[in-house]
């Protein structure tokens, strides 16, 4: 009975307008940023490289290099901090967490790019 209480007050912080992307996908994470008493958008773009949890506590990792350094932040999926997440590519990966791209650098870290058959959604043959 407790478990089905606890997973209906977590469907009304679910976010029902997240896109779907998985492991290996290179996305812009734009978070609400609070500074004094503004708020703005920052962009966080680089390669998701794992998920974890479930429901509302479901978090993602995106990993970017900076001035030759590697920086990694992880983001709660159903934040309301996160204003929006945009795919910009899709990556072939045969992993679930791609902690091997830490030790690569240079081109090594290139992830092959997931082609989508436009052809299947037009109807052309």
């Amino acid at each position: 009975m407790s478990q089905q209480i606890i997973k209906l007050v977590e469907q009304s912080s679910l976010k029902a307008d997240m896109p779907k992307f998985e492991i290996g996908d290179t996305v812009d994470v734009h978070t609400r940023i609070l500074e004094g008493d503004k708020e703005r958008v920052q962009i966080f773009s680089g390669v998701v490289i794992a998920r974890s949890g479930s429901g509302s506590t479901e978090m993602f990792t995106v990993r970017r290099i900076v001035d030759g350094q590697g920086v990694e932040r992880k983001f709660p999926i159903h934040s309301p901090r996160i204003a929006k997440v945009e795919v910009k590519r899709s990556g072939v990966v045969r992993r679930a967490k791609l902690y091997f791209l830490r030790e690569l650098s240079g081109k090594a870290t290139r992830l092959k790019e997931r082609r989508t058959d436009n052809r299947a959604k037009t109807g052309k043959k």
